[in-house]
């Protein structure tokens, strides 16, 4: 009688333990429902897996397919040393690259004076990249008048 109780409580354990672990990965509160446009052009795949991520930790995706996605990256003032492959729009501030959701819960909490972040290249490790991180991934702030400074690393 006592084996089959454990043997219930185990089995019961491994069930909550399973769909704990299926439940997907929420993130920030802030970033909870959020509306979010992703420039990106069509053939760019880790756009699609920047994106997955983006729905993981909350945000809700709406994919802009370009064909042109320098022409967004001018419309929303991202200096060209800081250009990645998708940029997403979010309460009228770019996000440029991987920015991990880390770095965009920052921002809109603290809503600075800023256009945008971006993370330079296509850091392995980083959100929609393959690979293991291999240092921090620095964010960038970019001002209104073009500069940019470290915003945060991560």
């Amino acid at each position: 009688m006592k084996a089959r109780y454990y043997i219930g409580v185990g089995v019961l354990i491994l069930i909550v333990g399973l769909a704990w672990t299926a439940l997907p990965s929420r993130g920030d509160p802030i970033l909870q429902g959020k509306v979010v446009q992703e420039y990106k052009t069509l053939t760019c795949g880790c756009c699609g897996t920047y994106g997955a991520y983006a729905q993981k930790k909350g945000m809700k995706v709406e994919v802009v397919n370009v064909n042109d996605a320098d022409s967004i990256k001018d419309k929303y003032g991202v200096p060209e040393a800081l250009r990645s492959c998708h940029t997403v729009i979010v309460d009228g501030y770019f996000v440029e690259g991987h920015v991990p959701a880390e770095a965009i819960a920052k921002m809109l909490a603290e809503k600075p004076g800023i256009k945008g972040i971006a993370m330079q290249g296509m850091p392995y490790g980083s959100p929609g990249m393959p690979g293991n991180k291999e240092g921090p991934f620095v964010v960038y702030a970019v001002q209104n008048d073009g500069s940019y400074e470290e915003y945060m690393r991560i």
